[in-house]
Protein backbone atom coordinates (compact mmCIF):
# COMPACT_ATOMS: atom_id res chain seq x y z
CA UNK A 1 0.00 0.00 0.00
CA UNK A 2 2.89 2.34 0.25
CA UNK A 3 6.15 1.19 -1.46
CA UNK A 4 4.46 2.30 -4.82
CA UNK A 5 4.19 5.87 -3.70
CA UNK A 6 7.11 6.29 -1.89
CA UNK A 7 9.55 4.63 -4.95
CA UNK A 8 8.64 8.01 -6.93
CA UNK A 9 10.19 10.67 -5.29
CA UNK A 10 13.82 9.48 -5.71
CA UNK A 11 12.81 8.63 -9.28
CA UNK A 12 11.61 11.98 -10.52
CA UNK A 13 14.97 12.74 -12.29
CA UNK A 14 14.73 9.94 -14.22
CA UNK A 15 10.61 9.94 -15.28
CA UNK A 16 11.21 13.44 -16.25
CA UNK A 17 14.47 12.82 -18.38
CA UNK A 18 12.43 9.87 -19.99
CA UNK A 19 8.80 11.53 -20.85
CA UNK A 20 9.51 15.41 -20.36
CA UNK A 21 7.48 16.40 -17.88
CA UNK A 22 7.00 19.34 -15.67
CA UNK A 23 7.70 19.42 -11.78
CA UNK A 24 3.15 20.21 -11.69
CA UNK A 25 2.94 16.92 -13.71
CA UNK A 26 5.50 14.87 -12.01
CA UNK A 27 3.54 16.03 -8.71
CA UNK A 28 0.47 14.57 -10.06
CA UNK A 29 1.79 11.06 -9.85
CA UNK A 30 1.64 11.56 -6.42
CA UNK A 31 -1.42 13.39 -6.40
CA UNK A 32 -3.49 10.88 -8.53
CA UNK A 33 -3.77 8.46 -5.55
CA UNK A 34 -4.66 11.08 -3.13
CA UNK A 35 -7.48 12.05 -5.85
CA UNK A 36 -9.05 8.37 -5.62
CA UNK A 37 -8.45 8.14 -2.09
CA UNK A 38 -10.65 11.04 -1.38
CA UNK A 39 -13.34 9.94 -3.94
CA UNK A 40 -13.69 6.46 -3.35
CA UNK A 41 -13.33 6.39 0.57
CA UNK A 42 -17.07 7.43 0.58
CA UNK A 43 -18.00 4.78 -1.10
CA UNK A 44 -16.47 1.84 1.03
CA UNK A 45 -19.28 1.34 3.30
CA UNK A 46 -21.42 0.66 0.35
CA UNK A 47 -19.34 -1.75 -1.41
CA UNK A 48 -18.51 -3.85 2.13
CA UNK A 49 -22.31 -4.19 2.14
CA UNK A 50 -23.52 -5.16 -1.35
CA UNK A 51 -20.33 -7.81 -1.78
CA UNK A 52 -18.79 -8.24 1.90
CA UNK A 53 -15.36 -7.36 3.12
CA UNK A 54 -13.10 -10.19 2.01
CA UNK A 55 -14.23 -9.71 -1.28
CA UNK A 56 -14.04 -5.88 -2.11
CA UNK A 57 -10.45 -5.98 -0.47
CA UNK A 58 -9.05 -9.15 -2.86
CA UNK A 59 -10.20 -6.73 -5.80
CA UNK A 60 -9.14 -4.06 -4.43
CA UNK A 61 -5.53 -5.81 -4.03
CA UNK A 62 -5.87 -7.38 -7.50
CA UNK A 63 -6.33 -3.36 -9.01
CA UNK A 64 -3.43 -2.49 -6.96
CA UNK A 65 -1.55 -4.80 -8.83
CA UNK A 66 -2.64 -4.36 -12.11
CA UNK A 67 -2.10 -0.61 -11.70
CA UNK A 68 1.64 -1.22 -10.47
CA UNK A 69 2.23 -2.88 -14.02
CA UNK A 70 0.28 -0.76 -15.53
CA UNK A 71 2.64 2.20 -14.77
CA UNK A 72 6.01 0.88 -15.57
CA UNK A 73 5.20 1.18 -19.22
CA UNK A 74 7.55 3.87 -20.67
CA UNK A 75 5.01 6.54 -21.69
CA UNK A 76 2.50 9.25 -20.42
CA UNK A 77 -0.66 7.38 -20.97
CA UNK A 78 0.55 3.90 -19.15
CA UNK A 79 2.29 5.99 -16.22
CA UNK A 80 -1.17 8.43 -15.74
CA UNK A 81 -3.67 5.03 -16.24
CA UNK A 82 -1.67 2.92 -13.83
CA UNK A 83 -1.01 5.03 -11.18
CA UNK A 84 -5.29 5.74 -11.41
CA UNK A 85 -5.99 1.95 -10.52
CA UNK A 86 -3.53 1.64 -8.39
CA UNK A 87 -4.71 4.47 -6.29
CA UNK A 88 -8.17 2.85 -6.58
CA UNK A 89 -7.12 -0.49 -5.04
CA UNK A 90 -5.08 1.09 -2.21
CA UNK A 91 -7.94 3.69 -1.36
CA UNK A 92 -10.73 0.80 -0.75
CA UNK A 93 -7.97 -0.84 1.50
CA UNK A 94 -7.33 1.85 3.42
CA UNK A 95 -11.13 2.61 5.02
CA UNK A 96 -10.90 -1.28 5.27
CA UNK A 97 -7.86 -1.44 7.56
CA UNK A 98 -9.60 0.57 10.32
CA UNK A 99 -12.94 -1.42 10.55
CA UNK A 100 -11.12 -4.93 10.16
CA UNK A 101 -9.05 -4.23 13.27
CA UNK A 102 -12.39 -3.27 15.25
CA UNK A 103 -14.16 -6.05 14.22
CA UNK A 104 -11.54 -8.49 14.74
CA UNK A 105 -9.45 -7.40 18.01
CA UNK A 106 -11.21 -4.76 19.65
CA UNK A 107 -9.47 -5.57 23.04
CA UNK A 108 -5.96 -4.91 21.28
CA UNK A 109 -6.52 -2.07 18.83
CA UNK A 110 -3.57 -0.65 19.87
CA UNK A 111 -1.36 -3.03 19.36
CA UNK A 112 -2.56 -4.32 15.59
CA UNK A 113 -2.96 -0.77 14.19
CA UNK A 114 0.83 -0.19 14.77
CA UNK A 115 1.34 -3.80 13.49
CA UNK A 116 0.13 -3.12 10.16
CA UNK A 117 0.71 1.20 9.50
CA UNK A 118 4.10 0.28 10.80
CA UNK A 119 4.35 -2.91 8.14
CA UNK A 120 2.80 0.01 5.43
CA UNK A 121 6.31 2.62 6.60
CA UNK A 122 8.35 -0.73 5.95
CA UNK A 123 6.67 -0.95 2.25
CA UNK A 124 7.25 2.77 2.16
CA UNK A 125 11.15 2.74 3.61
CA UNK A 126 11.65 -0.16 1.09
CA UNK A 127 10.18 1.81 -1.71
CA UNK A 128 12.20 5.46 -0.72
CA UNK A 129 15.86 3.22 0.04
CA UNK A 130 15.87 0.91 -3.38
CA UNK A 131 14.48 2.59 -5.86
CA UNK A 132 17.42 4.17 -7.50
CA UNK A 133 19.58 1.60 -6.87
CA UNK A 134 17.27 -0.68 -8.78
CA UNK A 135 16.81 1.29 -11.52
CA UNK A 136 20.44 1.70 -12.13
CA UNK A 137 20.68 -2.12 -12.07
CA UNK A 138 18.03 -2.25 -14.25
CA UNK A 139 16.16 1.06 -15.50
CA UNK A 140 13.01 3.23 -14.07
CA UNK A 141 10.65 1.42 -15.63
CA UNK A 142 11.27 -1.98 -13.86
CA UNK A 143 11.48 -0.15 -10.59
CA UNK A 144 8.48 1.15 -10.74
CA UNK A 145 6.29 -1.90 -11.39
CA UNK A 146 8.57 -3.88 -9.48
CA UNK A 147 6.27 -3.36 -6.31
CA UNK A 148 3.82 -5.20 -8.05
CA UNK A 149 5.08 -8.59 -6.13
CA UNK A 150 3.88 -7.12 -2.98
CA UNK A 151 0.32 -7.04 -3.86
CA UNK A 152 0.37 -10.71 -5.63
CA UNK A 153 1.75 -11.66 -2.80
CA UNK A 154 -1.30 -10.15 -0.31
CA UNK A 155 -3.74 -11.11 -3.14
CA UNK A 156 -2.68 -14.97 -3.01
CA UNK A 157 -2.55 -15.12 0.62
CA UNK A 158 -6.15 -13.35 0.76
CA UNK A 159 -7.55 -15.58 -1.93
CA UNK A 160 -8.74 -18.15 0.69
CA UNK A 161 -10.69 -15.30 2.63
CA UNK A 162 -12.98 -14.89 -0.64
CA UNK A 163 -15.28 -17.50 0.54
CA UNK A 164 -16.47 -16.07 3.13
CA UNK A 165 -18.24 -12.88 1.95
CA UNK A 166 -18.45 -11.33 5.44
CA UNK A 167 -21.30 -8.69 5.49
CA UNK A 168 -22.42 -6.39 8.62
CA UNK A 169 -24.79 -8.37 10.92
CA UNK A 170 -26.24 -5.01 11.83
CA UNK A 171 -26.06 -2.97 8.33
CA UNK A 172 -26.23 0.89 9.27
CA UNK A 173 -28.19 2.89 6.82
CA UNK A 174 -25.63 4.56 4.78
CA UNK A 175 -27.91 7.99 4.43
CA UNK A 176 -27.68 7.42 8.22
CA UNK A 177 -24.28 6.84 8.59
CA UNK A 178 -23.47 10.32 6.46
CA UNK A 179 -25.97 12.39 8.88
CA UNK A 180 -24.64 11.60 11.95
CA UNK A 181 -21.15 11.34 10.94
CA UNK A 182 -21.31 14.95 9.08
CA UNK A 183 -23.07 16.37 11.88
CA UNK A 184 -20.22 15.09 14.34
CA UNK A 185 -17.42 17.95 15.27
CA UNK A 186 -15.16 14.70 16.56
CA UNK A 187 -15.09 12.90 12.63
CA UNK A 188 -14.45 16.88 11.40
CA UNK A 189 -11.15 16.81 13.69
CA UNK A 190 -10.09 13.39 12.65
CA UNK A 191 -10.54 14.30 9.31
CA UNK A 192 -8.49 17.33 9.23
CA UNK A 193 -5.87 16.17 11.32
CA UNK A 194 -5.44 13.51 9.27
CA UNK A 195 -5.79 15.64 5.47
CA UNK A 196 -3.38 17.64 7.12
CA UNK A 197 -0.96 15.01 8.09
CA UNK A 198 -1.14 13.42 4.79
CA UNK A 199 -0.91 16.79 2.68
CA UNK A 200 2.87 17.02 4.45
CA UNK A 201 3.76 13.80 4.03
CA UNK A 202 2.77 13.66 0.19
CA UNK A 203 4.21 16.52 -0.02
CA UNK A 204 7.94 15.45 1.44
CA UNK A 205 7.54 11.92 0.17
CA UNK A 206 7.28 13.71 -3.69
CA UNK A 207 9.96 16.49 -2.97
CA UNK A 208 12.38 16.25 -0.40
CA UNK A 209 14.64 14.06 -2.67
CA UNK A 210 14.41 16.64 -5.23
CA UNK A 211 14.92 19.47 -2.81
CA UNK A 212 17.72 17.46 -1.40
CA UNK A 213 19.64 16.98 -5.15
CA UNK A 214 18.65 20.91 -5.77
CA UNK A 215 21.20 21.50 -2.84
CA UNK A 216 24.12 19.15 -3.99
CA UNK A 217 23.21 15.95 -2.74
CA UNK A 218 23.12 12.76 -5.21
CA UNK A 219 20.15 11.10 -6.05
CA UNK A 220 21.25 8.04 -4.90
CA UNK A 221 22.04 9.84 -1.28
CA UNK A 222 18.60 11.86 -1.57
CA UNK A 223 16.63 8.38 -1.60
CA UNK A 224 18.34 7.06 1.53
CA UNK A 225 17.82 10.58 3.40
CA UNK A 226 13.96 9.58 2.29
CA UNK A 227 14.14 6.32 3.58
CA UNK A 228 15.65 7.37 7.18
CA UNK A 229 12.29 9.69 7.40
CA UNK A 230 10.05 6.44 6.42
CA UNK A 231 12.02 4.45 8.92
CA UNK A 232 12.01 6.93 11.47
CA UNK A 233 7.91 6.74 10.68
CA UNK A 234 7.86 3.19 10.51
CA UNK A 235 9.12 3.96 14.55
CA UNK A 236 6.64 6.00 15.21
CA UNK A 237 3.75 3.93 13.87
CA UNK A 238 5.13 1.22 15.88
CA UNK A 239 5.00 3.15 18.76
CA UNK A 240 2.76 5.72 19.00
CA UNK A 241 -0.46 4.07 18.94
CA UNK A 242 0.63 1.03 21.89
CA UNK A 243 1.09 3.58 24.04
CA UNK A 244 -1.46 5.55 23.07
CA UNK A 245 -3.99 2.68 23.11
CA UNK A 246 -3.56 2.78 26.71
CA UNK A 247 -5.50 6.20 27.25
CA UNK A 248 -8.68 7.41 27.21
CA UNK A 249 -6.96 10.69 25.51
CA UNK A 250 -4.05 11.01 24.02
CA UNK A 251 -3.89 14.71 23.67
CA UNK A 252 -0.35 15.11 25.14
CA UNK A 253 0.72 12.09 22.83
CA UNK A 254 -0.69 14.53 20.16
CA UNK A 255 1.41 17.48 21.44
CA UNK A 256 4.65 15.56 21.37
CA UNK A 257 4.44 14.07 17.45
CA UNK A 258 3.16 17.47 16.57
CA UNK A 259 5.90 19.36 17.65
CA UNK A 260 8.56 16.68 16.05
CA UNK A 261 7.04 17.49 12.64
CA UNK A 262 7.53 21.27 13.59
CA UNK A 263 11.02 20.47 14.52
CA UNK A 264 11.66 18.28 11.57
CA UNK A 265 10.73 20.53 9.33
CA UNK A 266 12.48 23.99 10.39
CA UNK A 267 15.22 21.61 10.74
CA UNK A 268 15.15 20.87 6.98
CA UNK A 269 14.10 24.19 5.79
CA UNK A 270 16.96 25.71 8.12
CA UNK A 271 20.23 24.06 7.50
CA UNK A 272 21.82 22.82 4.25
CA UNK A 273 22.72 19.17 4.31
CA UNK A 274 24.34 19.60 7.46
CA UNK A 275 22.57 16.85 9.57
CA UNK A 276 19.88 16.62 7.37
CA UNK A 277 19.09 12.68 8.00
CA UNK A 278 18.46 13.67 11.46
CA UNK A 279 15.93 16.21 10.80
CA UNK A 280 14.27 13.97 7.98
CA UNK A 281 14.58 11.34 10.92
CA UNK A 282 12.24 13.43 13.40
CA UNK A 283 9.82 14.68 11.27
CA UNK A 284 9.27 11.23 9.55
CA UNK A 285 8.59 9.74 13.81
CA UNK A 286 6.11 12.62 13.97
CA UNK A 287 4.27 12.23 10.53
CA UNK A 288 4.16 8.18 11.34
CA UNK A 289 3.21 8.56 14.64
CA UNK A 290 0.12 11.27 13.86
CA UNK A 291 -1.17 8.90 11.03
CA UNK A 292 -1.02 6.01 13.15
CA UNK A 293 -2.99 8.35 15.52
CA UNK A 294 -5.30 8.97 13.05
CA UNK A 295 -6.21 5.35 12.41
CA UNK A 296 -6.54 4.62 16.10
CA UNK A 297 -9.44 7.42 16.70
CA UNK A 298 -11.11 5.63 13.55
CA UNK A 299 -11.67 3.16 15.78
CA UNK A 300 -11.40 4.39 19.15
CA UNK A 301 -13.93 7.16 18.34
CA UNK A 302 -16.60 5.08 17.17
CA UNK A 303 -18.78 2.28 18.74
CA UNK A 304 -19.14 -0.06 16.19
CA UNK A 305 -16.99 -1.66 12.96
CA UNK A 306 -19.49 -0.78 10.99
CA UNK A 307 -19.47 3.08 12.12
CA UNK A 308 -15.81 2.55 11.96
CA UNK A 309 -15.79 1.93 8.51
CA UNK A 310 -18.03 5.00 7.78
CA UNK A 311 -15.67 7.22 9.67
CA UNK A 312 -12.82 5.47 8.14
CA UNK A 313 -14.49 6.54 4.73
CA UNK A 314 -15.37 9.97 5.55
CA UNK A 315 -12.42 10.61 7.55
CA UNK A 316 -10.07 9.41 4.49
CA UNK A 317 -12.38 11.11 2.08
CA UNK A 318 -12.00 14.44 3.51
CA UNK A 319 -8.45 14.12 4.51
CA UNK A 320 -7.18 13.13 1.24
CA UNK A 321 -9.03 15.56 -0.66
CA UNK A 322 -7.01 17.63 1.45
CA UNK A 323 -3.77 16.10 0.80
CA UNK A 324 -4.33 15.73 -2.82
CA UNK A 325 -3.39 19.60 -2.62
CA UNK A 326 -0.03 18.87 -1.38
CA UNK A 327 2.30 17.46 -3.88
CA UNK A 328 1.22 19.61 -7.28
CA UNK A 329 1.07 22.71 -4.96
CA UNK A 330 4.23 22.38 -3.28
CA UNK A 331 5.90 21.74 -7.13
CA UNK A 332 3.86 24.53 -8.63
CA UNK A 333 4.99 26.93 -5.97
CA UNK A 334 8.65 25.90 -6.72
CA UNK A 335 8.00 26.47 -10.74
CA UNK A 336 6.50 29.74 -9.88
CA UNK A 337 9.27 31.08 -7.03
CA UNK A 338 12.16 28.37 -7.81
CA UNK A 339 12.71 28.22 -4.54
CA UNK A 340 11.56 25.49 -2.24
CA UNK A 341 11.76 27.70 0.82
CA UNK A 342 8.15 29.10 0.76
CA UNK A 343 6.88 25.33 0.42
CA UNK A 344 8.42 24.64 2.80
CA UNK A 345 7.08 27.78 5.12
CA UNK A 346 3.81 26.08 4.32
CA UNK A 347 4.16 23.33 5.24
CA UNK A 348 4.97 24.96 8.99
CA UNK A 349 1.90 26.64 9.10
CA UNK A 350 0.05 23.68 8.02
CA UNK A 351 1.30 21.52 10.76
CA UNK A 352 0.47 24.32 13.34
CA UNK A 353 -3.23 23.92 12.06
CA UNK A 354 -3.20 19.79 11.96
CA UNK A 355 -1.86 20.17 16.02
CA UNK A 356 -4.49 21.88 16.73
CA UNK A 357 -7.44 19.57 14.96
CA UNK A 358 -5.48 16.68 16.43
CA UNK A 359 -5.77 18.17 19.76
CA UNK A 360 -9.68 17.74 19.49
CA UNK A 361 -9.50 14.47 17.59
CA UNK A 362 -7.41 13.17 20.77
CA UNK A 363 -10.31 14.20 23.27
CA UNK A 364 -12.27 10.85 24.62
CA UNK A 365 -15.48 11.05 23.56
CA UNK A 366 -17.32 8.42 21.41
CA UNK A 367 -19.82 9.01 18.07
CA UNK A 368 -22.61 6.22 18.75
CA UNK A 369 -25.48 5.40 16.56
CA UNK A 370 -27.71 5.26 19.77
CA UNK A 371 -27.08 9.21 20.06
Amino acid sequence: MRSPLSGVGPLTESIQNALGLSYSMIGLITTLPLICFAILSGFTLYFTQRFGLEVTLGAALFILTIGVLGRSFANIPALYLGTLFLGIGIAVMNVLMPSIVKRDFPERSGFMTSLYSGVMGIGATLGAGISVPLAQATNWQFSMGSWAAFSMIGLLFWIPQLKNRTKPKNPIHIGLAIKKLGSSPIAWQIALFMGLQSLIFYAVLAWLPEILIDRGMTPTKAGLVLSVSQGAGILGSLIIPSIAGRFSDQRKIVCVTGAMEIIGMTGILLSDTFMISTWAAVLGFGLGGNFSLALLFMVLRADSAELTTGLSGMAQSVGYFIAAFGPVLFGFVHDLTNSWNIPLYSMLVIAGLQLLFGLGAAKDRVISTNT
